[in-house]
Formats: C-alpha cells, structure tokens, sequence
C-alpha cells in the first residue's frame, strides 16, 4: 500500500517535553499573580468564607502571618479589599484615615515595604446599601460619588498604598481620581483601573467576603451588560485617555475575548481578574473528585495569558505559585 506523505509534521514540536518547553508560546509566572485578601476589624479573626474554600477574612493582628506566605511564595503584590465593622451611608470607612485598608497597608509596609500593595477603591463594602456611591432616589449618583472616591484614592495613597484601583465604574472615576492624586502629591502613583466591568453572576462568593450584597436592586445601571462587547473599548479608550496606567478586564474566564480586544487595541498592561464564581466552581469539582484541581487551574491561568492578560488577579495565587515552583 503507498502512503500519502505530502502533509505536515506538526507532532515534530510535540515529541517530547523539552521540545514542548522549547516552542511553547506563552509562560505562567508567578510574577504574574496579585493576590486578593480581605482584612476585617476585630482581633483573632482568621475566617473561611463558606463559598471560597482556602480564602479567609482576616484581622489586622494575624495579617502578617498571612503575608508572610504570600510573600515567602514569591508572590510580589497584594490587592486588598477591607470589611468593616460599621458602615454609613456613604460609606466613611473608605476614606477615613483609620480605615481598615489604610491600616492594613501600613502595617503590610512596615514589614515587607517591597511587597507592592494595591488598594481597591470602592465604597460597596462600606455602604449600608452595599451600593458604589452614594445613593438618591433609589439609584447611585455618579458625580457626587466620584468625590468620595477621590477622597478614598488619595487616602489610601497617603498610607502606602503602591497602586489604585478604582472598581465603582462610574463614569469619569479615572479622570478625577487622577485629579485627585496629583493634587496630593501622588504624581508616581498609577491606577489600575477596572476599565472593564461586566454585571456577572459569578462575583457571588465575593459578596461573601467583601460583605458587600447591595440591599435593594442591583448593579446593572453602573456595571455592563455581558452581552456587550465593543461597548468594552469605548470603557477602556476613555480610562485610557483619562490616564489610567493598567487596564482590568473582570471577569475573565468567560471573557477572554474580551480581554484579547483589550489587547489588541490598548498597549498599556492588561490584568485578568480570575473572580470569585470562577474560583469557587473549580474548588466545588476539585473537592467532589471530578477535576485534577492542580492541571485544570494552570491551564485555565495559562489561557488568560495566552488571551492577553499580562498580570492575573487570582485567589488561586498562593496555590499556583506553589505548583509552579514543584514544576521549576
């Protein structure tokens, strides 16, 4: 019998795994990973959020064990989102100087200062209605909130903070906060911006942590429509213009088209926001069984690479630094 031979060799790269590892096109890093924590007020606190098996709430005096493995895995850069005891309507403890961020951010820099802290810049986990700005006639105002949030940036920035990350997408949040920082002093200081926020069913278990369910509606009026795809560039263009330096696309995993048009179309860095319902899905099938936890989650961080993200805001940080360093 003759064989037809005239085809291509494709199997030629794949033969065996330093040949693999040679022509592979995209690499994870664990200088990649920002890890999320969420700090509460009160002592002795280290509580597991139900729906985010391995993620804790924890107090100010046991962060810095907490730290300490991030840090000693490798991992460079810390995002943190505060959980207070008492909330007002137009949530104060943002941008009060006492606040449990700025707290937390002292304290992470007096004993790892080349840790790089991010500092989310939202008032939901402050607001007695777990809305993102101040609230009139049952919907959120978005210049009056705009000001509170600059006061929030500029506050967490006086404490250290290395990076803001304004994620309340009202509109023009990047350009006044930019505003807001320079006034202050904090020319150096970048946003990294949730340019790209889409209302998701899969930001649930983080509502959890955060404590941050709103009390009445929700937030389709101020977050996008996931049906929506080139509305993503007209958020990111303006974030752009109004000086954003990182661009987030959030969430991810089901949205890697849109990050690759994020890509494609900006050249600042983009981050991957790997969110809490993609996090808690892969923890529920690992602990019945039904995936290989450790394969399924690097090839799903890797796919955010491979669609563009440069940098992956991710739960799974702690993990993956783990495994990667096994691997290496």
């Amino acid at each position: 019998m003759e064989y037809v031979t005239d085809f291509k060799r494709h199997r030629r790269l794949r033969s065996s795994k330093a040949m693999r590892d040679m022509v592979r096109e995209n690499h994870l890093r664990v200088d990649d990973f920002i890890y999320p924590m969420f700090v509460v007020e009160g002592s002795n606190v280290k509580k597991e959020v139900p729906s985010m098996p391995g993620v804790f709430q924890v107090s100010l005096d046991l962060l810095s064990n907490e730290v300490k493995e991030v840090y000693e895995l490798g991992i460079k850069s810390v995002i943190l989102f505060g959980v207070p005891n008492e909330k007002d309507e137009v949530g104060t403890g943002a941008y009060i100087e006492t606040g449990i961020v700025q707290e937390a951010t002292r304290l992470i820099k007096r004993e790892y200062p080349e840790l790089l802290i991010v500092a989310d810049t939202c008032l939901c986990e402050y607001t007695s209605h777990g809305h993102c700005g101040v609230i009139h006639n049952h919907d959120v105002d978005n210049d009056e909130s705009l000001e509170l949030l600059a006061k929030t940036a500029v506050s967490q920035a006086k404490a250290g903070a290395d990076i803001i990350a304004p994620s309340n997408m009202m509109d023009g949040f990047v350009k006044v906060i930019r505003q807001a920082l320079d006034e202050a002093g904090f020319t150096n200081i970048p946003i990294m911006s949730y340019a790209v926020k889409y209302a998701s069913a899969f930001y649930g278990p983080f509502r959890d942590a955060a404590d941050s369910t709103p009390q009445f509606g929700d937030r389709r009026s101020y977050q996008m429509d996931p049906a929506n795809r080139l509305e993503a560039l007209r958020e990111a263009e303006s974030d752009v213009e109004e000086g954003a330096d990182f661009l987030i696309v959030k969430p991810t995993l089901s949205y890697l088209d849109i990050v690759r048009d994020v890509r494609n179309n900006f050249n600042l860095p983009v981050v991957g926001y790997n969110v809490s319902g993609e996090y808690s899905m892969v923890k529920a099938a690992a602990q019945n069984g039904w995936i290989n936890e450790k394969e399924l989650v690097l090839e799903m961080l890797t796919s955010m690479k491979r669609a563009g993200a440069d940098l992956i805001i991710t739960y799974f940080a702690k993990d993956a630094a783990a495994w990667l360093k096994e691997t290496n």
